[in-house]
């Protein structure tokens, strides 16, 4: 399926009518049946008109069902999605190419948001909505997108927090988390032990958990995580690859602006307004 289709779903899928969602259900589920299906045999698939299934390609911003076809045709076949000149010595990243790179990128986030379900972004968002704290965790290395999802969502709600902000302090930060609570969790390779335990009391404590997280942690998040959005990072080793997760915080977000909507641009509004006031910004 176009990567560009499945990203224009997710972000507007609040957005769309019951029965158009029956429909971006049955695409995202089933990414192939965009090239073999005509648009009144996926309306057929959804269980809804013809003209819902018309309407809601132009909903997400295409001509007709014909410009979806073709632009998913272009993505399947295309095998450089970038192009760049290179010297004779061939400039390398981590022994790739630069088209190499962005080829396993684009891999990576289109594998991530075809298998997301849009529901569980809905739940994700409800429990964010209710919760009375948002806290971020990250451990180790992961700790800086833990603070940059922080860093985002208090620009959107009040009262968001960073787990262990100072060092040593995560116990402290621990005992003031209470029910209804939401813990974000980025988790990337190899964790701390300490991850274990934190996600054990946050359960006992009846904090709801939303982890991010790749392969290696699936089976130990899934245990205490209410909510786990798996995201593929498969890289050429060495360096790690950090894309699909912050794209999927990003995501997140998006999705929460979509709950919310008024409230969220009312407090990303005053915080404008205080950083003027502070002149904080040129």
């Amino acid at each position: 399926m176009s990567t560009r289709l499945a990203l224009r779903i997710q972000d507007r899928i609040t957005r769309l009518t019951r029965s158009e969602q029956q429909l971006a259900k049955v695409i995202l589920e089933a990414p192939s049946l965009i090239e073999t299906h005509t648009a009144t045999e996926l309306a057929q698939l959804a269980q809804v008109s013809k003209a819902t299934a018309a309407r809601f390609f132009r909903t997400l911003g295409y001509t007709d069902f014909e410009e979806v076809k073709v632009q998913a045709r272009e993505e399947r076949n295309r095998t450089q999605p970038y192009s760049y000149a290179a010297s004779a010595s061939k400039e390398v990243i981590l022994g790739r190419t630069i088209s190499e790179h962005l080829e396993l990128e684009l891999g990576n986030i289109t594998r991530t948001f075809e298998e997301m379900g849009s529901g569980t972004l809905q739940q994700a968002s409800k429990l964010i909505k209710e919760a009375p704290r948002l806290w971020f965790l990250g451990l180790g290395a992961d700790g800086w997108c833990a603070r940059y999802g922080r860093v985002m969502f208090s620009r959107l709600r009040h009262n968001v927090h960073l787990l262990g902000l100072a060092d040593s302090s995560l116990a402290e930060d621990l005992a003031m988390a209470g029910p209804r609570d939401v813990i974000v969790l980025v988790a990337q390779g190899a964790q701390p032990k300490s991850l274990r335990p934190v996600l054990s009391y946050a359960k006992t404590t009846r904090v709801h958990v939303i982890t991010l997280t790749d392969h290696t942690n699936l089976a130990l998040t899934k245990r205490y995580s209410d909510i786990v959005l798996r995201c593929h990072i498969a890289n050429y080793g060495l360096v790690p690859t950090y894309t699909t997760l912050v794209s999927t915080l990003r995501l997140l977000a998006i999705s929460y602006v979509g709950l919310v909507g008024e409230t969220a641009i009312q407090r990303m509004g005053l915080i404008g307004e205080i950083n003027e006031e502070l002149d904080m910004l040129d």
